[in-house]
């Protein structure tokens, strides 16, 4: 069964300049010098839709008074409509500020119809606008239902029909005015007693069709289902690069997440529709142009393995964020994802790992690079070489995931070699001919003799033992030979 979902923007202008996560303020938009919509406490102080600047001015002096701007609510439209192409491939825009997407093989994947059309609405919110969200066998249906909401209350609050006869009787009950090829000959119609779409079918259609508009037959015959319906999908860009201005200078790192989520969704849209994940992107944060001009704050995002869900995405940038100090407020964000790889399907193993799923690994390592910096997340990164504090190497965990370690893998390590070793070798005295840690120690395996370095310095010469302790505690130790003199090191310690 065919099944179409229609979204209207009834404030896309509005919040086009003021989305809805903003700080509320007194807002009117213009038009022709004409006010077309306006904010809450605008409206609560008097401002009405067709008030002209002066009286707006008159009613509400402290209102910001702004003109409508078409390019951004286009640039506004296409952002929306790449978001939603990550529940349907097939988006087509519709007449005043509507989109239209054909959901039929997306129903089992997302839950149903009603999981869907929630996901879809809270996405669109978001975003920062506000949706009417609707639902029909055909695209016109769901679009009339969709714009429609102030007559019959019934349909206002359920704008969903999903039988062709149904939708039939819901769109017989709507006003013959929401067509808007009907709206030039509204006198003439009113005039002949016509005053729903059900009166307007009823019309001799030759006669209709030469004294009006002959769109008004073809949105009538589409939205009833009696005539086929083409449309142009939305096709997402080969590389992803989001823009976003804000409304208001934001002068703490935090406050940027509410603005750059839209831009995350954005991109998690492209990705699904490219099939692609993404494995690095880059949020800059701009601030002063002109003559004060600041260089934009980049801020880097390097997953351990290729992601694409928002929860995942939005707790890595949070996390950064929180550490983040601005030295200048932020006027504009642009996100651009630097490295992206195929999308591959989870895997649905019979026999889970004890230690979870391999990508959740990746995903700890992401989130503490995230928390605490890369530079302080390390792993081992073994090189080919006998003296242990070259050969006990370490690098960025981040750095691992894109490059291996250079030489040796960590399970060539010895194994009578400790894990860890101090940062400096700490000098032993002698003690009864012995070396003394706490206690003397007492040799247990060794030595193993080392005798290199002479290529790129002093040579080591040294032979190491494992020793215990009085305690039962092992270390790692080494005698040092200088000549004549021995002298004793501790080097390690084994858990």
């Amino acid at each position: 069964m065919t099944l179409w979902i229609g979204i209207h923007l009834p404030l896309l202008a509005l919040e086009t300049l003021r989305p809805r996560w903003s700080e509320p303020c007194m807002l009117a938009v213009l038009e022709h010098d004409q006010v077309l919509t306006m904010t809450a406490s605008a409206e609560a102080s008097g401002v009405r839709p067709g008030m002209r600047r002066g009286g707006v001015l008159a009613l509400a002096p402290q209102a910001q008074l702004c003109e409508r701007d078409a390019a951004r609510e286009q640039g506004a439209r296409d952002d929306i409509a790449l978001t939603l192409l990550q529940y349907t491939p097939e988006v087509a825009h519709a007449e005043e500020d509507s989109l239209l997407l054909d959901v039929s093989a997306s129903l089992s994947a997302f839950g149903g119809r009603l999981a869907l059309c929630r996901r879809i609405r809270d996405s669109i919110q978001a975003l920062g606008f506000t949706p009417h969200v609707s639902m029909a066998p055909t695209a016109q249906g769901a679009w009339l239902l969709a714009r429609y909401r102030r007559h019959a209350p019934g349909l206002a609050r359920q704008r969903r029909s999903l039988r062709l006869a149904s939708l039939q009787r819901r769109l017989d009950k709507l006003p013959f005015a929401i067509l808007p090829a009907a709206r030039p000959y509204q006198d003439w119609l009113a005039g002949i007693g016509c005053q729903t779409l059900a009166d307007l079918r009823k019309l001799p259609r030759a006669g209709l069709q030469r004294r009006s508009d002959k769109h008004i037959l073809e949105t009538l015959d589409r939205a009833y289902g009696t005539a086929p319906e083409v449309f142009e999908w939305v096709q997402p860009p080969q590389a992803f690069s989001a823009w976003l201005e804000l409304p208001d200078r934001i002068e703490h790192a935090e406050a940027v997440l509410f603005a750059a989520r839209r831009l995350i969704l954005q991109m998690i849209g492209w990705l699904v529709a490219q099939q692609l994940a993404v494995s690095r992107f880059l949020l800059s944060l701009e601030h002063e142009r002109g003559r004060q001009a600041i260089a934009p704050t980049p801020l880097e995002i390097a997953l351990g393995e290729p992601a694409w869900h928002e929860e995942h995405l939005l707790r890595l940038l949070k996390e950064r964020l929180g550490r983040l100090q601005l030295d200048a407020p932020v006027i504009a964000l642009r996100l651009q994802a630097t490295q992206v790889a195929p999308m591959l399907p989870p895997t649905a193993s019979l026999f889970p790992e004890p230690g979870g799923t391999p990508g959740a690994y990746a995903r700890l390592l992401e989130l503490l690079n995230a928390r605490l910096g890369s530079e302080n997340v390390l792993q081992p990164a073994a090189l080919a070489d006998h003296r242990p504090e070259v050969a006990n190497a370490w690098q960025a965990a981040a750095d691992s995931q894109r490059r291996p370690a250079p030489g040796d893998a960590l399970h060539r390590i010895r194994p009578q070699r400790p894990f860890w070793l101090l940062q400096q070798p700490l000098a032993l005295m002698l003690r009864k001919h012995r070396p003394f840690y706490g206690s003397p120690l007492r040799l247990l395996s060794g030595p193993e003799r080392i005798e290199c370095g002479w290529w790129d310095g002093p040579p080591t010469v040294r032979d190491y033992f494992v020793a215990e302790g009085a305690e039962a505690a092992c270390y790692w130790i080494y005698r040092e030979r200088d000549g004549d003199d021995i002298h004793w090191f501790l080097h390690g310690l084994f858990a």
